[in-house]
């Protein structure tokens, strides 16, 4: 494809301020790291909170880009020389952040183009949405991709994760392998991240839905408006009469405070989910165990019986969602029920070590105070006996939430253990201190007799005594870390997986 293959046809979308040089060289990859250029790149400089990709145009053009998009108003600062002009075709627009996506889904052929695309975003849930999501469309036949947290999945093939919703250059690839491998679906984890930072833009999206909005990535988005706004142009974006002929529909938690504004802003027909609220689609006599969970699902299609292996309340909301987009897929509620039903756990979330131990371990990925809640919530509806709550928050991330999530771990926990998350630059102690202050905050004098906390800053040491600490009937969770398999510390990647060091603990207690 050449230069002007791409952008002449994106020229309204694009802004194109002013084009320089022959538009007719060949484009094999669109990317906006200097670093991954190589000959026939289009590289599109784009000005980051941290590193100004307009600085780089000179390097990347003597690594052999064809061409190269810049913003208008940024001055390109090519080496030391002001105001430098590369020597091949330049395009100047007014957002080169937003081009970088619309470039890159243009030259692998618009791949959203071509499947039923599902994104979910909320603070917390995505990715359980997304697997049931993935588990209901393939009862009905249908050949899915997933997107998210905790791996890129195309087929049988299964992705390290770099983002929760990678780069736009990445994701267009992604949706290109897709297409390639004959899927007819994606279901993406859309991320505010992902979302204010137009990693999005070029895709098309079908449904979208809304789980929820609690604090968290504040020390990205300005404040919870901020945050929530990014989140909402998931919905704004969607268009009745798009590039596909198939129908459009956002599926809300009418729960959630702000599920109302969602609604009011979705320019497209929306469902609306809920267990308290009415709603399109709602649970009845929903039943807890730590053996999963049973409801009835009243829906626009009727009424069915719902049992999930999956286990707590806040589970039940993601059953909703995921019973909305098959609804709006078009499959029965057998097929849905069945789909439902097969997903045994979600890697990371209330995820249970089993080692012959007579207590109940549980691996979360609860790392905000609503999911530690949510977390601690069904504990208490499910426990025999105490609650062992293990947890950190993480360093260089939204410090309001700590105190937060020390107070919610006190006031439903028999015993508190703090400990390191992923501290990266920051001081683990420094992190735990504040994480230390909630805690404190929550016990009054009272409290303090009956539940008991501890700082242990190094992780391993803290799930170890955690697990010495338990008795017959006890619950134990490990919350923060979920599925990942690392830690950071400083500038180091250390392999550490909450569920290995759980069941290591275990076994050597057994001798």
């Amino acid at each position: 494809m050449t230069v002007g293959e791409l952008i002449v046809p994106l020229e309204s979308q694009l802004d194109v301020i002013e084009q320089q040089g022959n538009l007719h060289v060949a484009v094999t990859d669109v990317t906006d790291d200097s670093r991954l250029v190589k000959p026939g790149s289009l590289f599109v400089a784009v000005k980051g909170g941290r590193v100004d990709g307009h600085a780089y145009v000179r390097q990347a053009v003597q690594a052999g880009a064809s061409a190269v998009v810049m913003q208008v108003g940024v001055p390109s600062a090519g080496g030391t020389e002001p105001g430098f002009i590369p020597s091949v075709p330049m395009i100047r627009v007014k957002d080169s952040r937003r081009a970088l996506g619309l470039l890159a889904s243009r030259l692998h052929h618009d791949p959203s183009f071509r499947l039923a695309m599902i994104g979910v975003t909320g603070t917390n849930g995505k990715t359980t949405v997304t697997y049931l999501c993935k588990a209901a469309l393939e009862a009905a036949g249908r050949r899915v991709g997933v997107i998210g947290t905790v791996a890129y999945q195309i087929g049988s093939e299964r992705l390290n994760a770099s983002h929760t919703t990678p780069g736009a250059s990445e994701l267009q690839a992604l949706l290109a392998r897709m297409v390639s491998a004959g899927l007819d679906t994606a279901v993406m984890e859309v991320s505010s991240h992902a979302l204010a930072m137009d990693r999005v833009a070029g895709c098309e999206f079908d449904t979208a839905i809304y789980t929820n909005l609690t604090q968290d990535h504040l020390d990205f988005h300005s404040d919870m408006e901020d945050y929530f706004r990014a989140k909402l142009s998931l919905f704004t974006s969607l268009r009745p009469a798009g590039n596909k002929p198939r129908p459009k529909r956002a599926i809300i938690n009418a729960d959630d405070p702000r599920g109302g504004r969602v609604c009011e802003a979705s320019p497209v027909p929306f469902w609306t989910y809920s267990i308290r609220s009415r709603s399109d689609i709602r649970a009845e006599d929903v039943r807890l165990s730590l053996g999963g969970t049973r409801f009835t699902a009243v829906t626009p299609a009727g009424r069915f019986l719902v049992e999930s292996r999956l286990v707590g309340e806040h589970n039940v909301y993601n059953i909703l969602a995921a019973i909305g987009v098959g609804l709006q897929e078009g499959l029965s509620a057998d097929v849905i029920r069945e789909g439902i039903h097969s997903v045994v756990n979600v890697p990371g979330r209330f995820e249970r070590v089993e080692a012959g131990q007579d207590f109940t371990v549980v691996v979360d990925y609860a790392h905000t105070e609503d999911a530690l809640v949510h977390l601690l919530d069904t504990a208490q509806a499910l426990k025999t006996g105490r609650i062992i709550t293990v947890f950190g928050c993480g360093g260089d991330r939204d410090r309001g939430k700590r105190p937060k999530m020390g107070r919610a771990a006190a006031r439903q926990s028999d015993l508190v253990i703090l400990t390191s998350d992923n501290p990266r630059s920051e001081d683990p102690m420094a992190i735990l201190r504040e994480v230390e202050a909630g805690v404190l905050e929550a016990l009054d004098p009272s409290e303090r007799a009956r539940v008991r906390y501890e700082v242990i800053a190094d992780r391993r040491r803290a799930i170890q005594t955690a697990i010495r600490e338990a008795k017959r009937g006890d619950m134990v969770l490990i919350a923060g870390k979920g599925h990942e398999d690392y830690q950071i510390i400083g500038d180091n990647r250390l392999h550490f997986d909450d569920r290995e060091e759980a069941k290591a603990a275990i076994e050597k207690l057994q001798g």
